[in-house]
């Protein structure tokens, strides 16, 4: 190998390629291209512009990285160890997509500290960096003063052609030009391959003009292979603009340095192989062993663990001097980001009585959302122009908009997929911010895998999904969801609530906010009609997933359960039944998921084994319920499309009568 000297910046990049190089072949496994040809645009970008302490991955004031092409995490990792983040040492590069590393084969903000938000599927992770950016102008607005700026950080974004080419990216920085975010810069790794090869095949738009027309500020690098003074003066310009996004189009080749593989499909996702990397490592003049860093490289880059330090220092005395002058908004902020929740929060949420008005459970969920905002400022959202529909807007707060980012009424637009990642990024801020998005149930498919990402990613949204079955009536079929709430309920780490009354829906928010502290997220099914309160319905009971709404004497002949606005129909078939000597027990079943999390004698002591006679009424599909009725019992439910026409009728037409479920019942019970 020929000796080539290097620059300290080439040592540097070089040192982000080979990591990844040498990562991707000892798993035999990973995507090494995006490394290679990324590594100048994010040395720059770390080495000269980003704010962050490698000690401290939590610091608040933090700039936020995002790598939206999370299949290229091995650009990320280089840099982490590169420049001193525990989280991720050379062992852990070395171990690379192994069970249980830290080097996960996408980013994952739950594994690595450090990394801000799971990163993977392509165009999530631009639209979750919308939702740092919008936290932190919400942030910004609401606690700097003209004397003491407090939240001041910048989200950058590392994104690819596929990013750019799924639908996500385009709902989030549509919304993000409209609202005008000067602190969300993305770059744009323009490679032209995708993993079937040249983009040419299926994406020949001019993407810098759709980002002007979003209303993005929109700058190219043409050559960021080598030009480190153009990245540099473009990052420097984009920070200069500040009422608008900026997009950096930066064109790359992808596998940079690679004799045979650079600026093709091969160097997407494939391993590169023992004889290409030698030839990569002689054109490059790498004379280094597989792992190993030059000394000066990692001197360099390491710089930034005192740097960080005293970044953060300086930030620290700022929020000293803001608790002297600003103390009771210091309070404020200091119980946001170390993530308390006010004492007596839940206080506010209110009971009711058979005797009160009849409502839908979405008003109840508007009564909730007024109730706690007040008390909770954490509480921001809401819905994807469904505003009047849904319920959820905020009477004592304004619109977030440009210029009026202190509000807590975002609207999303006609965007569920966006407003979906975007929430996931507002409560991945680590602020405390405790984000709600709204729309009908079924639309829930618009935006499943950003609710999917919620559960896995540990955030703590609260999703209000509303016209929850084939009650919701005219809009028919289409509108009408049936196996959505059995398909969220599939979903591991993500509490489903269909509260069948107005203290239930109390009860579903009080569970949310919970999980919302505990970074869990919650989606709350809720109907479009009248549901009457029932006399023996619980906040306590739901923070259960089922209880008994009516009891009976002893060992039931028979259990009802429900939920939503079926549980009523469970009531009243228990009257009927009772009158006619039957011992019946009512079980409201707001919560699959936290019923199954209670202690093997509190299942027992709600559905008993021995009573095995049971009746389950959800207007929804039957798939899931038999677990809970067993070989004796029956299932209330509709395995078929929905119908338009009134709600009544839809209920009644499919089986959703006293008449049915009693029939049922007694079926039930004639059974040997």
């Amino acid at each position: 190998m020929a000796v080539v000297t290097q620059s300290l910046e080439e040592l540097c990049i070089n040192s982000i390629r080979f990591l990844a190089v040498d990562a991707v072949e000892k798993a035999k496994s990973g995507h090494p291209g995006l490394p290679m040809g990324a590594a100048p645009m994010a040395f720059v970008l770390w080495d000269q512009f980003m704010r962050f302490n490698p000690k401290n991955p939590k610091w608040f004031n933090r700039d936020r990285f995002v790598l939206s092409a999370g299949h290229g995490c091995m650009l990320q990792y280089a840099l982490m160890y590169l420049v001193g983040y525990d989280s991720v040492t050379m062992d852990d590069i070395k171990q690379f997509r192994q069970w249980g590393s830290k080097t996960p084969g996408h980013p994952e903000n739950f594994e690595t500290p450090g990394v801000e938000v799971t990163t993977g599927p392509l165009g999530q992770g631009i639209a979750n960096a919308v939702g740092l950016a919008i936290a932190e102008a919400h942030l910004a607005a609401k606690f700097n003063k003209p004397d003491a700026t407090l939240v001041d950080h910048y989200t950058y974004v590392i994104l690819g052609d596929g990013c750019n080419m799924e639908g996500i990216s385009g709902e989030a920085c549509s919304l993000a030009g409209h609202l005008g975010l000067g602190k969300l810069i993305a770059l744009y790794d323009d490679n032209h391959i995708s993993i079937d090869g040249s983009t040419d095949i299926a994406f020949t738009e001019d993407v810098s003009k759709r980002f002007e027309a979003y209303g993005w500020h929109v700058l190219h690098v043409e050559d960021g292979n080598t030009d480190l003074a153009a990245i540099g003066q473009a990052i420097a310009a984009a920070k200069a603009v500040t009422d608008k996004p900026t997009m950096i189009k930066v064109t790359t080749t992808i596998g940079y340095g690679s004799p045979n593989k650079a600026g093709t499909a091969s160097a997407h996702g494939s391993v590169f192989g023992a004889d290409e990397i030698k030839l990569t490592r002689d054109k490059l003049g790498w004379e280094y062993e597989p792992f190993v860093v030059p000394e000066d490289a990692l001197t360099h880059t390491r710089k930034a663990v005192e740097r960080g330090a005293g970044l953060e220092a300086e930030w620290e005395a700022t929020l000293a001097q803001y608790k002297t002058k600003f103390p009771q908004e210091a309070a404020e902020f200091e119980r946001l980001i170390n993530g308390k929740l006010p004492e007596g929060w839940d206080k506010v949420l209110p009971t009711y009585t058979p005797e009160d008005k009849t409502l839908a459970s979405r008003k109840h969920s508007e009564i909730c959302l007024n109730k706690l905002a007040p008390v909770l400022p954490e509480l921001f959202g809401g819905s994807a122009d469904l505003t009047h529909s849904n319920l959820t807007e905020l009477e004592n707060s304004g619109e977030f908009q440009a210029g009026h980012y202190e509000n807590r009424n975002l609207h999303f637009g006609v965007r569920e997929h966006g407003m979906g990642a975007i929430c996931n990024g507002i409560a991945l801020h680590g602020s405390g911010l405790i984000p709600y998005g709204a729309t009908f149930l079924i639309f829930t498919d618009y935006m499943r895998c950003s609710i999917r990402l919620s559960a896995l990613s540990q955030a703590g949204v609260i999703w209000v999904m509303t016209h929850d079955s084939v009650a919701l009536g005219e809009d028919g079929p289409t509108h009408q969801p049936v196996e959505t709430i059995a398909s969220l309920r599939a979903i591991p780490q993500l509490t489903v609530l269909r509260p069948a009354d107005g203290t239930e829906t109390s009860g579903a928010y009080k569970v949310a906010v919970l999980n919302a502290n505990q970074n869990r997220p919650t989606l709350l099914a809720l109907s479009r009609q009248g549901l009457p309160n029932l006399a023996g319905s619980s906040i306590d009971g739901v923070a259960k997933g089922a209880y008994s709404v009516i009891d009976c004497d002893g060992t039931p002949d028979l259990i009802l359960i429900g939920t939503g606005s079926e549980v009523n129909l469970c009531v009243k078939a228990a009257e009927q039944l009772t009158s006619e000597g039957q011992k019946v027990r009512v079980v409201s079943m707001p919560s699959w998921d936290l019923f199954e999390a209670q202690d093997a004698a509190y299942k027992e002591s709600i559905l008993p084994k021995a009573v095995r006679k049971r009746v389950a009424v959800e207007a929804g599909i039957t798939m899931g319920w038999h677990k809970y009725v067993g070989d004796q019992g029956a299932v209330v439910g509709i395995d078929s499309f929905g119908a338009s026409a009134p709600g009544g009728v839809c209920m009644e037409k499919f089986g959703f009568t006293l008449e049915n479920v009693l029939a049922k019942a007694k079926a039930v019970l004639a059974a040997s």
